[in-house]
């Protein structure tokens, strides 16, 4: 199975991604993650990464889908992958899309998470209130605002690309945990 889950920041793809790989055996694939840790090993990708990183430059999409092609080539991907966080461009989709036909490969689901951005500002003035004093970097108001804002200008317009080659299911991500889960085993199960 091969899953790409989209969402605005917040919307629970990190949260989710790690319960459908318990589940289904399939690896989530945070691009970040994958980026630090290509640049801590030194590999090649990792050092033109790391160059592009310290110049304060972002990671061209060419890097980050040949980072991504070698990644699912790894043993422990041949169950399938979980993409949290990319694609985040049109350009990145189609991208993927290409490098996925290389390897004779496909996405069998994209699934967005669809959220009420009202909503996600509670959760993270919630979150900051259980951390006690230490809440995340990342979480709040502000930093939202512009994540919010990047999504909608980003990555939003993939949404179409996806559904227009009828590759795109939605589930209520406003629901509790337990069941924006079930929602999305009935779609990856075909219920």
């Amino acid at each position: 199975m091969n899953l790409i889950l989209l969402g605005p920041p917040g919307c629970g793809k990190g949260t989710q991604a790690q319960i459908l790989q318990d589940r289904f055996g399939a690896v989530q694939l945070s691009t970040g993650e994958m980026l630090r840790a290509a640049v801590k090993a030194g590999t090649t990708l990792g050092q033109q990464a790391e160059t592009i990183m310290n110049a304060g430059k972002l990671v061209p999409d060419d890097l980050i889908v040949s980072m991504i092609a070698e990644r699912i080539d790894e043993p422990d991907c041949r169950g399938g992958f979980i993409l949290d966080g990319f694609p985040r461009t049109v350009a990145q989709a189609k991208a993927l899309d290409a490098m996925l036909e290389e390897k004779g490969l496909k996405l069998d689901h994209v699934i967005e998470l669809e959220v009420d951005e009202a909503v996600l500002f509670a959760r993270i003035e919630g979150r900051a209130a259980e951390s006690g004093g230490a809440p995340r970097a990342d979480d709040n108001p502000e930093t939202l605002k512009k994540r919010l804002g990047v999504y909608r200008e980003q990555t939003a317009p993939i949404l179409p690309y996806y559904r227009d080659t009828e590759r795109l299911a939605s589930v209520d991500g406003m629901q509790d945990i337990d069941e924006v889960t079930r929602q999305l085993v009935a779609i990856l199960e075909g219920n």
